[in-house]
C-alpha cells in the first residue's frame, strides 16, 4: 500500500503503516551517519542538550556529495544502516523513532524500534540522483567539522521509500 507521511510526524501517523508499504516522505528531515551519531548517543550519555528534538522528526543516514548546477545537492543516495546499530537502540529510547536507511539492522535495533513505535523506512539503492532531485534545501544545523558528515537539516518532497520494520517492529519478508 502507499502512504504518506509529513515531516514532522505525529505518532498517530506511524501506526498505519506496514512492512512493505511504499512511504513518500514531504517535510523535514535530518541527516546524520556515523559521527554523528556517535556524537548523539555520547550527549544522551553525558546528559547534553541535543542538536534537534528527537520528537517527531526523522533522520536519513546519507552521504551527499557536491553540488551540481540547479541542485541543492549531489547524489544524496542511502549508506548502510547497520553502520548505525551500535548507537540506534539508545537514540530510539530516547525519541528517534523514524529512520531512513539502506540493508538489513540487527535484532538490539528491531526490537528498539517496536519497543518505541517507531519505523526503519528503506531507501532505494542507487537512486542518489532521484532523492536530490527531491531535496528542496539543506542546512548544517550541528558538527560543521565533519565536513560531508556534518548533521543537516533537509527541507525535502515526494521523497520514496519503503517500510522495513513498522511500529510494532514486525519486519518486512520477501
Amino acid at each position: 500500500m502507499r502512504r504518506v507521511l509529513e515531516l514532522p510526524y505525529d505518532d498517530r501517523d506511524l501506526l498505519p503503516i506496514e512492512p512493505g508499504d511504499e512511504v513518500v516522505l514531504s517535510g523535514t528531515l535530518y541527516v546524520g551517519r556515523d559521527q554523528v551519531h556517535k556524537r548523539l548517543y555520547d550527549a544522551i550519555l553525558g546528559d547534553q542538550e541535543l542538536p534537534f528534538d528527537f520528537a517527531g522528526n526523522a533522520i536519513y543516514y546519507m552521504g551527499p556529495s557536491p553540488a551540481p548546477d540547479g541542485f541543492v545537492l549531489g547524489a544524496a543516495g542511502p549508506t548502510t544502516s547497520m553502520r548505525m546499530d551500535p548507537f540506534t537502540p539508545l537514540l530510539a529510547d530516547h525519541g528517534l523513532k523514524v529512520i531512513v536507511g539502506k540493508g538489513p539492522r540487527k535484532k538490539p535495533v528491531v526490537d528498539a524500534i517496536g519497543r518505541n513505535g517507531g519505523l526503519y523506512l528503506q531507501a532505494y539503492g542507487g537512486c542518489g540522483a532521484l532523492y536530490s532531485s527531491c531535496i528542496k534545501s539543506a542546512d548544517i544545523i550541528a558538527y560543521p567539522e565533519l565536513g560531508p558528515e556534518a548533521l543537516l537539516k533537509l527541507r525535502i518532497s515526494d521523497f520514496p521509500v519503503f517500510c522495513m520494520i513498522d511500529s510494532r517492529g514486525r519486519e518486512y519478508s520477501r
